[in-house]
């Protein structure tokens, strides 16, 4: 239970600093001449992590039976190393919102290199594989589903904002 919380404490604490980083960014680029896309389902997006996250916590902090598995807890660090090379690889354009710099190229190095939505995979990745490290993969399939969902309408909005 112990380490559990201590899990969950980090994952929050960094996904609360990657939201005012994002913020910062974000703020940078519309300075810059940047415009949001398809901002209606951003919302969809924070409900869908937060209620994630915030399940775990309850389901953690209920005093349900919760393993962590080192296995599972090895693959999710892995993830958060994939997560920080995607948000260095972006720098100042890496942001929570689909936010379009007229003009700037597409990023090609990094993961880039390999496929053309790598952060979306990582975060898929990471909302089923975190739940099996607390030995709730009921909880980390339903959210799988979910975040599926989201992201077939997020990847649709994405494309059409960068082929403008």
């Amino acid at each position: 239970m112990i380490l559990a919380g201590a899990i969950l404490g980090l994952v929050t604490l960094q996904r609360l600093g990657e939201l005012v980083l994002s913020r910062r960014n974000t703020e940078r680029l519309l300075a810059q001449g940047a415009h949001e896309a398809a901002p209606g389902h951003y919302p969809l997006i924070v409900a869908l992590h937060a209620t994630w996250l915030a399940g775990l916590w309850y389901l953690v902090a209920s005093g349900g039976h919760v393993e962590v598995s080192l296995l599972w807890l090895a693959v999710f660090v892995i993830l958060q190393g994939l997560r920080v090379w995607v948000i260095t690889t972006l720098g100042p354009r890496w942001t929570t919102r689909i936010i379009v710099l007229p003009g700037a190229p597409l990023v090609r190095g990094g993961p880039f290199r390999f496929m053309s939505h790598p952060n979306y995979c990582i975060v898929a990745a990471e909302i089923l594989v975190l739940p099996l490290c607390l030995g709730l993969a009921w909880y980390g399939i339903a959210f799988s589903a979910l975040n599926a969902l989201v992201l077939w309408i997020r990847i649709r909005a994405e494309a059409a904002a960068l082929r403008q």
